[in-house]
């Protein structure tokens, strides 16, 4: 199913059309303020199951990023931060962003065989943040690649649905993606360390 949601202003009949189906079980293909992403509700294990088989990948071996809707969420997830660490996120989010944290037990037992740390990201969209929001907890996602040489990642939501649309159940149009992911940032020692180039710039923050 394809649905239109427009960012500056999302229909709220949408919005919970799409968590309805995250409560399901169900994954969703959804925009964020970088690529578009694959995410389904972190509390259910058989859609990680799912997302990692589309994605071809084991779960223990699987670099999800939780999407939160803000700062909120993100304690239920991660070990205690320190201040410097917190500000920062608090400055740079939302935004183009995955943050690498030190994760607490909370984070589900399917990904945290060997798993110590979590990507958190707020992304500066609307329609992902309000998904979140009024699913009441993170979505665990990951970036919906491009087979094409030249392209990195999918942007047209409609060639993306016409891909993905036997696999999951919501592919949600919010108009093009870009084409450059979000910087990745190692906090877990307390500073700051660049993993991935990104779309963001955490200079403009420290």
């Amino acid at each position: 199913m394809l649905i239109k949601i427009y960012p500056e202003n999302p229909n709220q009949k949408a919005i919970e059309q799409a968590v309805e189906v995250l409560k399901k079980g169900g994954i969703i293909i959804y925009p964020t303020d970088t690529v578009y992403g694959l995410g389904c509700d972190i509390t259910n294990h058989k859609a990680i199951e799912r997302i990692c088989k589309i994605r071809g990948i084991k779960p223990e071996k699987a670099n999800f990023s939780f999407i939160c809707s803000d700062l909120r969420h993100i304690s239920d997830y991660i070990k205690p931060i320190d201040t410097t660490v917190f500000r920062i996120l608090k400055k740079a989010l939302p935004g183009p962003f995955t943050f690498i944290l030190n994760a607490n037990n909370n984070v589900p037992k399917l990904l945290s065989s060997n798993k110590k740390t979590v990507g958190i990201r707020v992304p500066d969209n609307n329609i992902a943040r309000q998904i979140v929001a009024a699913l009441g907890n993170p979505i665990i996602s990951t970036s919906i690649k491009d087979d094409d040489e030249v392209i990195e990642y999918s942007t047209d939501p409609e060639l993306i649905h016409e891909k993905y649309e036997d696999l999951v159940d919501v592919v949600i149009d919010g108009g093009y993606g870009d084409n450059e992911a979000s910087t990745v940032i190692d906090c877990t020692n307390g500073g700051f360390e660049i993993i991935r180039e990104g779309k963001g710039n955490i200079d403009e923050y420290l």
